[in-house]
C-alpha cells in the first residue's frame, strides 16, 4: 500500500506520510493492520475469534469493523494517537468538570473523524 500525505491539525512542520485506509473489508483491514500497525494484530485477531470466529451469523461484523476501522485509523497516525492519549489522560486527571468535559468532547470528535475515514484516504 503506498503512503500518502495527510495533515493533522496541530502538527507543525512537514505533513505525516500515512498509509491509506484499506478497502472496507475484514481481510483488507487485517492486512493493513499486519503491515502498518502490527502491535494491534494480536488484539484484532483475538477479538475476531471471540466475537466472529466460526459463527454463521454475521450480525456482529459491522460493529467489529467500526471498532477496528477506528482503531487502525488512529494507530496509523502517531501524532493523532499520542494526542488522543494525552486528551484522555488530562481529562482523567483534571479536577475541573468543565475542562474534563471539553477534553473528552475533543477526544470524541477526533475519534468520530477517524471512524469516518474512507478507503484510500
Amino acid at each position: 500500500m503506498p503512503a500518502h500525505a495527510l495533515h493533522f491539525d496541530g502538527y507543525e512542520g512537514e505533513p505525516l506520510r500515512l498509509p491509506p485506509m484499506p478497502e472496507h473489508t475484514p481481510q483488507a483491514l487485517r492486512l493493513a493492520i499486519q503491515e502498518h500497525t502490527p502491535h494491534l494484530l494480536p488484539d484484532f485477531e483475538a477479538h475476531w475469534k471471540r466475537v466472529i470466529g466460526d459463527a454463521f451469523n454475521i450480525t456482529p461484523v459491522p460493529a467489529f469493523m467500526r471498532l477496528w476501522w477506528t482503531q487502525y485509523a488512529i494507530a496509523r497516525n502517531p501524532v493523532l494517537d499520542s494526542h488522543l492519549r494525552d486528551l484522555e489522560a488530562r481529562a482523567a486527571k483534571s479536577e475541573d468538570p468543565e475542562e474534563s468535559t471539553r477534553l473528552l468532547e475533543e477526544y470524541s470528535r477526533l475519534r468520530h473523524e477517524a471512524a469516518e475515514r474512507k478507503p484510500g484516504e
